[in-house]
């Protein structure tokens, strides 16, 4: 492979479920490209077990997730991200570490599957759901010719992408 890789950071408050279903989708669709990672301002300790379900159901990686902390990527050993997306409309709000490097960002906001209350079935559609939407992200920038784009542009169509159907905030300027 020619070009860079880059490296993708998904952020959320709990990193235990659309977190993790971006870092899996990622890392299937965007193989040899990108490099994906995930974490939470507060995590939980655990991945939730329908993010893995309907991660293994669709054919994505599901396995070697863990809820863990972005101050782990906010250390000088940690990898530089070239990108870091909001997933959860509270992360998109909290004072983040200083990323080195100064990475791209974005919030690609969508509802949290985890809060969905009801039978396993209505829980586990919630799943299906958010894992449907956030594909449709990582495929539409996964697709862009990123290294031909200027930074302002770039900027732009990540905003874009996170604006798509299922977007819990249609702002595109926070990230």
């Amino acid at each position: 492979m020619t070009g860079k890789t880059y490296n993708v950071l998904f952020l959320c408050t709990g990193n235990s479920a659309r977190s993790i279903l971006a870092e899996s989708l990622l890392r299937q669709l965007g193989a040899g490209r990108f490099n994906a990672f995930s974490a939470g301002s507060l995590p939980k300790g655990q991945v939730h077990p329908l993010a893995l379900k309907v991660l293994k159901d669709a054919g994505c990686p599901a396995e070697g997730f863990r809820s863990k902390s972005w101050d782990e990527f906010a250390v000088d050993s940690a990898p530089q991200m070239d990108f870091i997306f909001t997933v959860c409309d509270n992360a998109a709000g909290e004072v983040c570490p200083v990323w080195p490097g100064q990475p791209m960002s974005a919030h690609w906001g969508i509802e949290d599957p985890a809060a969905v209350t009801g039978t396993t079935l209505e829980q586990e559609k919630a799943f299906v759901t958010a894992l449907r939407f956030m594909k449709n992200r990582i495929a539409a920038f996964t697709a862009l010719p990123i290294a031909s784009l200027d930074r302002l542009s770039l900027k732009a169509k990540l905003a874009e992408i996170g604006a798509g159907e299922g977007a819990t905030n249609k702002r595109p300027d926070v990230a």
